[in-house]
């Protein structure tokens, strides 16, 4: 298996792939997610694009996108990462991993100071990612549970850079920023017991 930047022809495969993994328990999430990414990719806000490839057949995908962090002296160019998939077949195998790693330096070679997730913290926490609001860093939608919003800085940040979060505004027309009820609720909970604030 390779892990490389993605070429154009492979934006097909991509597409499969996001829409599989997003899919498996609710067809209609991954169409959510495959149609915010392809319009994210023709909109040009796509920083980094890799793939894990294998026998020439995409089977993960992550995406580094653009984003803004919306800080007291002035407006920082950052990065987020979304989304992150991988074939239903081939996941628990290290190929997120192993994406999450790329992605990660893929912000940091994009020279942007600071690298955003909403996901979970007990997976993201594990490969790199901190709790955002340790840094005075507030998501974009109050519909992001707390510790599900995550960062990984880079050189360039300063301790100035401390603010809201905000996204492209495909992201709040596809309403791909933060959950909703009942899932928000559920994870609020969970996570509250799970990773209680520090």
């Amino acid at each position: 298996m390779e892990i490389r930047p993605a070429a154009p022809s492979e934006a097909p495969g991509i597409d499969a792939v996001i829409r599989a993994a997003f899919g498996a328990d609710d067809a209609a999430h991954g169409d959510q997610v495959g149609d915010l990414w392809a319009e994210v990719r023709s909109l040009g806000l796509v920083l980094a694009e890799l793939v894990a490839v294998e026998d020439a057949t995409v089977v993960g995908h992550v995406g580094v996108s653009h984003c803004w962090l919306d800080a007291r002296p002035q407006l920082v160019d950052v990065a987020m990462l979304s989304p992150l998939s991988t074939q239903p077949e081939r996941q628990h195998q290290g190929i997120g991993t192993e994406l999450v790693a790329a992605a990660i330096e893929a912000g940091r070679s994009s020279g942007r100071p600071a690298l955003f997730l909403e996901g979970s913290p007990a997976y993201y926490g594990a490969r790199g990612f901190a709790r955002a609001s340790a840094y005075g860093l507030e998501p974009a939608s109050r519909r992001t549970p707390e510790a599900a919003f995550q960062v990984v800085t880079f050189d360039g940040y300063e301790e100035w850079m401390t603010g809201r979060l905000v996204y492209p505004d495909v992201w709040w027309r596809h309403d791909s920023a933060g959950l909703r009820d009942p899932d928000l609720a559920f994870l609020e909970d969970l996570f509250a017991r799970e990773f209680p604030a520090s």
